[in-house]
Protein backbone atom coordinates (compact mmCIF):
# COMPACT_ATOMS: atom_id res chain seq x y z
CA UNK A 1 0.00 0.00 0.00
CA UNK A 2 1.15 3.64 -0.71
CA UNK A 3 1.63 6.18 1.29
CA UNK A 4 -0.67 8.14 -0.30
CA UNK A 5 -3.59 5.30 0.70
CA UNK A 6 -2.95 6.19 4.04
CA UNK A 7 -3.80 9.94 3.52
CA UNK A 8 -7.39 11.09 4.13
CA UNK A 9 -7.06 14.01 1.68
CA UNK A 10 -10.88 14.16 0.38
CA UNK A 11 -13.53 14.13 3.38
CA UNK A 12 -16.51 16.11 2.09
CA UNK A 13 -17.97 13.28 -0.11
CA UNK A 14 -18.39 10.18 2.86
CA UNK A 15 -21.28 8.32 2.52
CA UNK A 16 -22.21 9.91 5.83
CA UNK A 17 -26.35 10.16 5.92
CA UNK A 18 -27.26 13.90 5.68
CA UNK A 19 -30.28 16.39 4.24
CA UNK A 20 -27.59 19.32 4.74
CA UNK A 21 -24.97 20.27 2.52
CA UNK A 22 -21.46 19.53 3.60
CA UNK A 23 -19.39 21.90 4.95
CA UNK A 24 -16.03 21.65 4.27
CA UNK A 25 -13.11 23.93 5.59
CA UNK A 26 -9.07 23.49 5.54
CA UNK A 27 -9.11 20.36 7.06
CA UNK A 28 -12.51 19.19 8.63
CA UNK A 29 -15.80 18.55 7.00
CA UNK A 30 -19.16 18.65 9.16
CA UNK A 31 -21.98 16.60 7.64
CA UNK A 32 -25.33 17.97 9.64
CA UNK A 33 -27.09 14.83 11.01
CA UNK A 34 -30.85 14.22 9.91
CA UNK A 35 -32.63 15.17 12.96
CA UNK A 36 -34.44 11.52 13.21
CA UNK A 37 -30.48 10.34 13.55
CA UNK A 38 -29.73 13.13 15.99
CA UNK A 39 -32.69 12.52 18.04
CA UNK A 40 -31.94 7.95 18.05
CA UNK A 41 -28.40 9.18 19.06
CA UNK A 42 -28.74 11.17 21.64
CA UNK A 43 -31.09 8.43 22.98
CA UNK A 44 -29.09 5.22 22.50
CA UNK A 45 -26.02 6.85 23.24
CA UNK A 46 -27.07 8.50 26.27
CA UNK A 47 -25.13 12.33 25.01
CA UNK A 48 -25.83 14.61 27.89
CA UNK A 49 -28.14 17.00 25.66
CA UNK A 50 -31.52 18.08 24.77
CA UNK A 51 -33.36 15.23 23.14
CA UNK A 52 -34.39 17.82 20.08
CA UNK A 53 -29.78 19.56 19.81
CA UNK A 54 -29.04 18.94 16.22
CA UNK A 55 -25.92 16.82 16.14
CA UNK A 56 -22.77 16.49 13.47
CA UNK A 57 -20.26 13.99 12.49
CA UNK A 58 -17.08 15.97 12.05
CA UNK A 59 -14.46 14.24 9.81
CA UNK A 60 -11.13 15.45 9.71
CA UNK A 61 -8.36 15.07 7.03
CA UNK A 62 -4.63 14.59 6.43
CA UNK A 63 -4.49 18.22 4.45
CA UNK A 64 -1.74 20.78 5.29
CA UNK A 65 -2.64 24.18 4.69
CA UNK A 66 -0.02 27.24 5.15
CA UNK A 67 -0.26 30.55 4.20
CA UNK A 68 -4.29 30.07 3.39
CA UNK A 69 -3.18 27.64 0.60
CA UNK A 70 -3.74 23.72 0.49
CA UNK A 71 -0.52 22.23 -0.32
CA UNK A 72 0.69 18.87 -1.99
CA UNK A 73 3.13 16.63 -2.32
CA UNK A 74 4.77 14.28 -5.11
CA UNK A 75 3.76 10.55 -5.35
CA UNK A 76 0.00 11.70 -5.06
CA UNK A 77 0.51 12.67 -1.56
CA UNK A 78 -2.39 15.18 -0.99
CA UNK A 79 -1.64 15.39 2.54
CA UNK A 80 0.75 14.01 5.86
CA UNK A 81 0.37 10.77 7.10
CA UNK A 82 -1.01 10.84 10.79
CA UNK A 83 -1.77 14.54 10.62
CA UNK A 84 -5.27 14.43 11.44
CA UNK A 85 -5.68 11.76 14.12
CA UNK A 86 -2.51 13.58 15.87
CA UNK A 87 -4.51 16.60 15.49
CA UNK A 88 -7.65 14.83 17.12
CA UNK A 89 -5.84 13.00 19.54
CA UNK A 90 -3.91 16.42 21.28
CA UNK A 91 -7.22 18.08 21.09
CA UNK A 92 -8.88 15.46 23.04
CA UNK A 93 -6.50 14.98 25.59
CA UNK A 94 -6.69 18.57 26.40
CA UNK A 95 -10.54 18.45 26.25
CA UNK A 96 -10.36 16.21 28.88
CA UNK A 97 -8.40 18.15 30.88
CA UNK A 98 -10.23 20.89 30.92
CA UNK A 99 -13.60 19.07 31.45
CA UNK A 100 -11.50 17.33 34.56
CA UNK A 101 -10.19 20.60 36.19
CA UNK A 102 -13.87 22.30 35.66
CA UNK A 103 -12.74 25.32 33.07
CA UNK A 104 -15.73 24.43 30.01
CA UNK A 105 -16.93 21.52 28.23
CA UNK A 106 -16.27 21.25 24.37
CA UNK A 107 -18.40 20.42 21.62
CA UNK A 108 -17.54 16.87 21.06
CA UNK A 109 -19.59 14.00 22.41
CA UNK A 110 -19.00 11.02 21.25
CA UNK A 111 -14.96 10.00 19.29
CA UNK A 112 -15.57 7.15 17.14
CA UNK A 113 -12.63 7.03 15.59
CA UNK A 114 -9.22 8.58 15.68
CA UNK A 115 -10.46 11.04 12.54
CA UNK A 116 -14.30 11.43 13.88
CA UNK A 117 -15.62 13.37 16.74
CA UNK A 118 -19.55 13.68 17.01
CA UNK A 119 -20.36 17.21 18.33
CA UNK A 120 -23.44 19.22 19.15
CA UNK A 121 -24.13 22.11 17.07
CA UNK A 122 -22.50 25.53 18.46
CA UNK A 123 -23.53 28.96 18.03
CA UNK A 124 -19.94 30.29 17.29
CA UNK A 125 -18.32 33.30 19.26
CA UNK A 126 -16.96 34.97 15.72
CA UNK A 127 -13.22 35.92 17.41
CA UNK A 128 -10.40 34.30 17.21
CA UNK A 129 -9.03 33.90 20.60
CA UNK A 130 -5.57 34.86 20.66
CA UNK A 131 -2.76 33.95 23.59
CA UNK A 132 0.52 34.93 22.98
CA UNK A 133 3.06 34.13 25.81
CA UNK A 134 6.48 34.75 23.54
CA UNK A 135 6.98 37.76 21.18
CA UNK A 136 7.24 35.57 17.77
CA UNK A 137 5.54 35.62 14.11
CA UNK A 138 3.59 38.47 12.82
CA UNK A 139 3.61 39.94 16.62
CA UNK A 140 7.81 40.08 16.53
CA UNK A 141 7.74 41.50 12.50
CA UNK A 142 5.41 44.32 13.33
CA UNK A 143 7.34 45.17 16.59
CA UNK A 144 10.61 45.14 14.86
CA UNK A 145 8.99 48.34 12.37
CA UNK A 146 8.06 50.20 15.52
CA UNK A 147 4.77 49.11 16.29
CA UNK A 148 4.12 48.88 20.09
CA UNK A 149 0.42 48.61 19.96
CA UNK A 150 -1.41 45.36 19.80
CA UNK A 151 -4.78 45.10 20.00
CA UNK A 152 -5.20 48.16 22.54
CA UNK A 153 -2.76 46.89 24.86
CA UNK A 154 0.96 48.40 25.05
CA UNK A 155 4.10 46.59 24.56
CA UNK A 156 7.04 47.92 26.55
CA UNK A 157 10.29 48.81 24.49
CA UNK A 158 13.60 46.49 24.49
CA UNK A 159 12.24 43.26 24.00
CA UNK A 160 14.37 40.86 21.92
CA UNK A 161 12.84 38.29 18.93
CA UNK A 162 11.49 35.38 20.92
CA UNK A 163 11.58 36.62 24.19
CA UNK A 164 8.93 35.53 26.62
CA UNK A 165 6.17 38.63 27.33
CA UNK A 166 6.06 40.62 30.84
CA UNK A 167 2.58 38.89 31.37
CA UNK A 168 0.21 36.39 29.13
CA UNK A 169 -1.20 38.78 25.91
CA UNK A 170 -4.64 38.78 24.51
CA UNK A 171 -4.80 39.59 21.16
CA UNK A 172 -7.74 38.71 19.51
CA UNK A 173 -9.03 39.27 15.84
CA UNK A 174 -12.01 38.37 13.72
CA UNK A 175 -13.40 35.12 12.81
CA UNK A 176 -15.18 35.94 9.26
CA UNK A 177 -15.94 38.75 7.73
CA UNK A 178 -18.01 41.06 10.06
CA UNK A 179 -20.01 43.99 8.80
CA UNK A 180 -21.26 47.19 10.10
CA UNK A 181 -18.65 47.38 13.09
CA UNK A 182 -17.83 51.19 13.98
CA UNK A 183 -13.78 51.03 13.23
CA UNK A 184 -13.74 46.87 12.51
CA UNK A 185 -12.61 46.90 8.81
CA UNK A 186 -15.04 44.14 6.84
CA UNK A 187 -12.66 41.35 6.59
CA UNK A 188 -11.45 37.87 7.93
CA UNK A 189 -8.89 37.75 10.75
CA UNK A 190 -8.77 41.43 11.46
CA UNK A 191 -7.34 42.45 15.27
CA UNK A 192 -9.97 43.95 17.34
CA UNK A 193 -9.65 45.06 20.87
CA UNK A 194 -10.93 44.62 23.71
CA UNK A 195 -13.34 48.11 23.57
CA UNK A 196 -14.56 46.87 20.35
CA UNK A 197 -15.54 43.66 21.46
CA UNK A 198 -17.54 45.51 24.55
CA UNK A 199 -19.13 48.40 22.26
CA UNK A 200 -20.11 45.52 19.79
CA UNK A 201 -20.73 42.07 22.33
CA UNK A 202 -23.63 41.12 20.20
CA UNK A 203 -22.07 41.40 16.51
CA UNK A 204 -19.65 39.09 18.02
CA UNK A 205 -22.30 36.69 19.23
CA UNK A 206 -21.77 37.16 22.95
CA UNK A 207 -24.70 36.78 24.93
CA UNK A 208 -23.58 39.44 27.68
CA UNK A 209 -20.52 41.37 28.51
CA UNK A 210 -20.27 39.41 31.45
CA UNK A 211 -19.27 36.53 29.00
CA UNK A 212 -16.63 38.74 27.26
CA UNK A 213 -14.66 38.04 30.77
CA UNK A 214 -15.53 34.36 31.07
CA UNK A 215 -14.23 33.97 26.90
CA UNK A 216 -10.94 35.29 28.76
CA UNK A 217 -10.91 33.53 31.71
CA UNK A 218 -11.21 30.16 30.17
CA UNK A 219 -8.97 31.03 27.44
CA UNK A 220 -6.35 32.39 29.68
CA UNK A 221 -7.02 29.03 32.40
CA UNK A 222 -6.77 26.65 29.16
CA UNK A 223 -3.46 28.27 28.07
CA UNK A 224 -2.34 27.76 31.95
CA UNK A 225 -3.28 24.30 31.69
CA UNK A 226 -1.72 23.66 28.37
CA UNK A 227 1.32 25.24 29.18
CA UNK A 228 2.13 23.84 32.85
CA UNK A 229 1.66 20.47 30.98
CA UNK A 230 3.82 20.81 28.43
CA UNK A 231 6.76 22.68 30.69
CA UNK A 232 6.27 18.78 32.24
CA UNK A 233 7.60 17.13 28.67
CA UNK A 234 10.24 20.33 28.60
CA UNK A 235 8.13 22.24 25.69
CA UNK A 236 7.14 26.12 25.77
CA UNK A 237 3.60 26.70 25.13
CA UNK A 238 4.14 30.13 23.01
CA UNK A 239 0.91 31.04 21.54
CA UNK A 240 -2.16 29.94 20.37
CA UNK A 241 -5.75 30.05 19.09
CA UNK A 242 -8.97 29.00 20.92
CA UNK A 243 -12.60 29.28 19.63
CA UNK A 244 -15.68 29.48 21.51
CA UNK A 245 -19.19 29.06 21.11
CA UNK A 246 -22.66 28.72 22.79
CA UNK A 247 -24.31 25.31 23.22
CA UNK A 248 -27.48 24.15 25.15
CA UNK A 249 -27.17 21.11 27.71
CA UNK A 250 -30.04 18.64 28.72
CA UNK A 251 -31.42 20.66 31.02
CA UNK A 252 -32.13 23.88 28.46
CA UNK A 253 -29.15 26.07 29.97
CA UNK A 254 -26.94 27.62 26.93
CA UNK A 255 -23.26 27.92 28.39
CA UNK A 256 -19.77 28.90 26.69
CA UNK A 257 -17.56 25.91 25.66
CA UNK A 258 -14.58 25.11 24.05
CA UNK A 259 -14.53 24.23 20.15
CA UNK A 260 -12.83 23.63 17.18
CA UNK A 261 -9.27 22.69 18.02
CA UNK A 262 -7.21 23.37 20.95
CA UNK A 263 -3.04 23.28 21.78
CA UNK A 264 -2.64 21.31 18.44
CA UNK A 265 0.70 21.73 16.04
CA UNK A 266 -1.76 23.57 14.10
CA UNK A 267 -3.57 26.40 16.05
CA UNK A 268 -0.48 27.01 18.46
CA UNK A 269 3.60 27.37 17.95
CA UNK A 270 4.77 24.46 20.28
CA UNK A 271 9.22 25.07 21.03
CA UNK A 272 11.60 22.67 22.53
CA UNK A 273 12.80 23.66 25.93
CA UNK A 274 16.19 22.54 25.90
CA UNK A 275 16.87 23.62 22.66
CA UNK A 276 15.41 27.36 23.25
CA UNK A 277 17.88 27.50 26.04
CA UNK A 278 20.55 27.06 23.74
CA UNK A 279 19.58 30.17 21.45
CA UNK A 280 17.52 27.79 19.19
CA UNK A 281 13.96 27.74 18.37
CA UNK A 282 12.80 23.96 17.24
CA UNK A 283 9.32 23.95 16.42
CA UNK A 284 6.65 21.32 17.11
CA UNK A 285 4.16 23.00 15.55
CA UNK A 286 3.24 24.04 12.01
CA UNK A 287 5.37 26.97 12.02
CA UNK A 288 8.46 24.42 11.13
CA UNK A 289 6.25 23.40 7.72
CA UNK A 290 5.99 27.31 7.07
CA UNK A 291 9.88 28.14 7.63
CA UNK A 292 10.48 25.32 5.20
CA UNK A 293 8.53 26.80 2.40
CA UNK A 294 9.58 30.21 3.04
CA UNK A 295 13.34 28.19 2.51
CA UNK A 296 12.00 25.82 -0.67
CA UNK A 297 10.75 28.50 -2.78
CA UNK A 298 13.28 31.45 -4.19
CA UNK A 299 10.36 34.21 -3.37
CA UNK A 300 9.27 33.90 -0.31
CA UNK A 301 7.75 37.30 -0.48
CA UNK A 302 4.73 35.03 -2.58
CA UNK A 303 4.11 33.44 -0.07
CA UNK A 304 4.05 36.47 3.14
CA UNK A 305 2.75 39.14 0.91
CA UNK A 306 -1.34 39.40 0.92
CA UNK A 307 -1.09 41.26 -2.49
CA UNK A 308 0.43 38.44 -4.18
CA UNK A 309 -2.40 35.96 -3.47
CA UNK A 310 -2.93 34.64 -7.27
CA UNK A 311 1.00 33.84 -7.20
CA UNK A 312 0.81 32.17 -3.88
CA UNK A 313 -2.20 30.16 -4.93
CA UNK A 314 -0.62 29.10 -8.28
CA UNK A 315 2.30 28.11 -6.60
CA UNK A 316 0.39 25.72 -4.16
CA UNK A 317 -1.49 24.56 -7.30
CA UNK A 318 1.76 23.81 -9.56
CA UNK A 319 4.23 22.16 -7.22
CA UNK A 320 4.55 19.35 -5.88
CA UNK A 321 6.67 19.46 -2.22
CA UNK A 322 9.28 16.84 -1.76
CA UNK A 323 8.14 13.37 -0.05
CA UNK A 324 10.61 13.98 2.26
CA UNK A 325 9.16 17.65 3.16
CA UNK A 326 5.71 16.13 4.19
CA UNK A 327 7.26 13.15 5.90
CA UNK A 328 9.18 15.61 8.23
CA UNK A 329 5.57 17.39 8.93
CA UNK A 330 4.28 14.05 9.43
CA UNK A 331 7.05 13.11 12.21
CA UNK A 332 6.72 16.12 14.37
CA UNK A 333 2.75 16.22 14.24
CA UNK A 334 3.09 12.69 15.34
CA UNK A 335 5.77 12.97 17.68
CA UNK A 336 4.29 15.92 19.25
CA UNK A 337 0.69 13.81 19.80
CA UNK A 338 2.79 10.79 21.15
CA UNK A 339 4.55 12.73 23.52
CA UNK A 340 1.23 14.87 24.51
CA UNK A 341 -0.46 12.34 25.51
CA UNK A 342 1.85 9.53 26.15
CA UNK A 343 0.39 7.09 23.99
CA UNK A 344 1.21 5.57 20.50
CA UNK A 345 -0.77 6.69 17.62
CA UNK A 346 -2.27 4.03 15.78
CA UNK A 347 -2.23 4.94 12.06
CA UNK A 348 -4.95 3.22 9.88
CA UNK A 349 -3.60 1.65 6.29
CA UNK A 350 -7.02 2.53 4.99
CA UNK A 351 -8.59 5.65 7.31
CA UNK A 352 -11.71 6.00 5.00
CA UNK A 353 -12.50 2.51 4.45
CA UNK A 354 -12.59 2.40 8.45
CA UNK A 355 -14.36 5.01 9.34
CA UNK A 356 -17.14 4.42 7.03
CA UNK A 357 -17.50 1.13 8.73
CA UNK A 358 -17.73 1.92 11.74
CA UNK A 359 -20.52 4.68 10.94
CA UNK A 360 -21.99 2.19 9.27
CA UNK A 361 -21.96 -0.47 11.54
CA UNK A 362 -21.99 0.79 15.30
CA UNK A 363 -23.70 4.31 14.65
CA UNK A 364 -26.20 3.68 11.51
CA UNK A 365 -25.05 6.51 9.77
CA UNK A 366 -24.21 5.24 6.36
CA UNK A 367 -27.11 3.96 3.90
Amino acid sequence: MSLADKVLAVNDDLPIRTDKPVHSGKVRSVYWLTEADSRRLIEEKGYPVAPDAPLAVMVISDRISAFDCVWTGEGGMRGVPGKGAALNAISNHWFRLFREQGLADSHILDIPHPLVWIVQKARPVMIEAIARQYITGSMWRAYAKGEREFCGIEIPDGLQKDQKLPELLITPSTKGVLKGIPGVPEADDVNITRKDIEDNYEAFNFRSTDDIDLYEKLLKEGFDVISSELAKLDQIFVDTKFEFGYVTDAAGNEKLIYMDEVGTPDSSRIWDGEEYRRGNIVENSKEGFRKALLDYFPDPDILLNKDRMDERQALARDNQLPESMLMDVSATYVGIAEKITGRKLELSDNPRAELVEILRDQYGLVD
